[in-house]
């Protein structure tokens, strides 16, 4: 999946709304708002450099043999 994709962006938008929700609706201290943000924000640059990388190596046909 390319990341300048509409399609990656939508998948980025719903992890983040996902992530922003759980985070925000489970957290009863009073700065749930900053913690929710941070989360949803670094699960969303997670995906994305998760994302990034698969997509650099979908390219390249050499086997890997990880030990």
């Amino acid at each position: 999946m390319d990341i300048k994709s509409t399609k990656f962006a939508a998948i980025a938008a719903i992890t983040f709304i996902i992530l922003f929700l759980f985070n925000y609706v489970g957290n009863p201290l009073e700065d749930k708002l900053e913690r929710a943000l941070m989360t949803a924000v670094a699960g969303v640059g997670g995906l994305t450099i998760g994302m990034w990388f698969v997509h650099r190596n979908s390219k390249d046909d050499t086997h890997h043999d990880f030990d």
